[in-house]
């Protein structure tokens, strides 16, 4: 698309020699040069505007060049919002995007809400303003906020933030302020109360709501989301006011209650009633591969939460998990030069084991520095079998991998989808 009725001379750059879908492009768009290989900065010196995509970061040389020299870089949330004018919910965090949005999708479903969600999830952004909607529903990834200037959403929130992604930032620091610029020019901050690292992002904001896994600190009905204690039994609420008892959903695990009050937050700021909101979460089952059941065999719980692909994941999974038996954890991939010493408190206290695969499984153990004992597998079946040995009844395994998943696995979902396989092969 171009801002001004002009056609545009578009070129294609990509850095991969033969990438897919290499064809297609040729036949559908004759007309757009294409440059493929190693980064050309000549190519880019000779551009008016970068869109770049999120995968590819704006730190590479030829395009730091480019920017310094007054060519503009933008990514496709940029575009996006310079085009867009429907009302939008961003939702950004290092967990718990997919889920919330999925959620808040159902819940503008309920409510009669002609809503598209896409972003870093399902349909690409630049394909769902070609939708017709009235509330656009947003995951975005730290990757895709790295240019924002542009957005303005009706509410938007940083669900939480762990170490993800180092491979990419210099900091820790520079992970966490570049999901702050989901707030820049937000009407609603929705904020994580219970996060130290998210609280301080609200500064300058009037309108602030926030959640909690604890009381909220005001009582009334116009105070934050949490969870109160009403005759022993507990209840997510707003203020004071019982909205649904915890026990009447069907999410497990304390970082999905979190989710869920966090959608109920960014769902009242763009005007889906209360009602709807608590109807769909009474049946909301949650995603695949997130801290999803899988089966009971011989007295022992599978649960598979392949979609924990950072440290940060694993822990909140780990803490979820509400046993007091033993727990036997598969973990394993690539590490995303992730700090895997967090992990250990959350597992000593009751870890039987832990079963490691993939190509960073010896960094882990290092870190671990023995606080449970450690077994190697070849694979995810070879991991499965391990557990089944050392299980006890009572016992839960949890495959909550704190690692990507390409070295062994197309996403994931692969990985997920074969754990569940072997699990059902048991």
């Amino acid at each position: 698309e171009n801002t001004h009725g002009k056609q545009k001379n578009i070129v294609v750059v990509d850095s991969r020699s033969t990438p897919p879908g290499l064809d297609t492009l040729a036949d559908e768009f004759p007309q757009v040069t294409l440059y493929c290989g190693e980064f050309d900065e000549a190519v880019f010196m000779g551009a008016e505007q970068i869109i770049v995509s999120p995968g590819v970061s704006l730190k590479e040389t030829a395009i730091q060049h480019a920017s310094t020299q007054g060519v503009e870089v933008i990514g496709d949330i940029e575009l996006f919002s310079r085009h867009n004018q429907t009302p939008v919910i961003a939702v950004t965090g290092s967990n718990g995007k997919s889920t919330v949005v999925t959620l808040l999708g159902e819940m503008a479903k309920t409510a009669g809400i002609n809503a598209q969600v896409g972003g870093n999830i399902g349909v690409p952004v630049l394909d769902l303003i070609h939708l017709n909607a009235d509330l656009y529903i947003l995951e975005l990834s730290s990757f895709q906020l790295e240019s924002v200037q542009s957005l303005k959403p009706v509410a938007a929130a940083v669900l939480n933030v762990s170490p993800d992604h180092m491979d990419r930032y210099d900091s820790y620091d520079e992970y966490v302020n570049t999901k702050k610029h989901i707030y820049q020019h937000c009407q609603l901050a929705v904020i994580n109360r219970d996060d130290p690292a998210v609280g301080v992002m609200q500064t300058g904001h009037k309108r602030v709501s926030g959640f909690t896994l604890n009381e909220p600190a005001s009582t009334s009905t116009q105070g934050d989301f949490g969870v109160r204690e009403f005759d022993h039994e507990r209840w997510l609420c707003k203020g004071g006011h019982k909205l649904i008892a915890e026990a009447s959903l069907k999410l497990s695990g304390q970082h999905n209650l979190a989710n869920a009050l966090a959608a109920l937050a960014l769902g009242e700021a763009a005007g889906i009633a209360l009602p709807d909101m608590l109807a769909t979460l009474a049946r909301f089952s949650g995603l695949e591969h997130r801290t999803q059941w899988v089966a009971e065999k011989n007295h022992v719980n599978w649960i598979n939460d392949s979609k924990g692909t950072n440290v940060g994941a694993t822990v909140a999974a780990l803490k979820g998990l509400k046993t007091d038996n033993k727990l036997i954890l598969i973990a394993g991939g690539l590490a995303k030069d992730a700090d895997f010493s967090v992990l250990k408190t959350a597992l000593e206290k009751n870890t039987r084991t832990v079963i490691l695969i993939g190509k960073d499984a010896v960094k882990i153990e290092q870190a671990l520095q023995g606080c449970v004992p450690v077994f190697y597998a070849r694979d995810m079946h070879e991991a499965v079998q391990i557990a089944q040995n050392l299980s006890h009844p009572g016992d839960t395994v949890l495959l909550s991998p704190a690692c990507a998943s390409f070295d062994m696995f197309s996403g994931f979902e692969h990985r997920g989808e074969i754990f569940i396989q072997a699990v059902e092969a048991l």
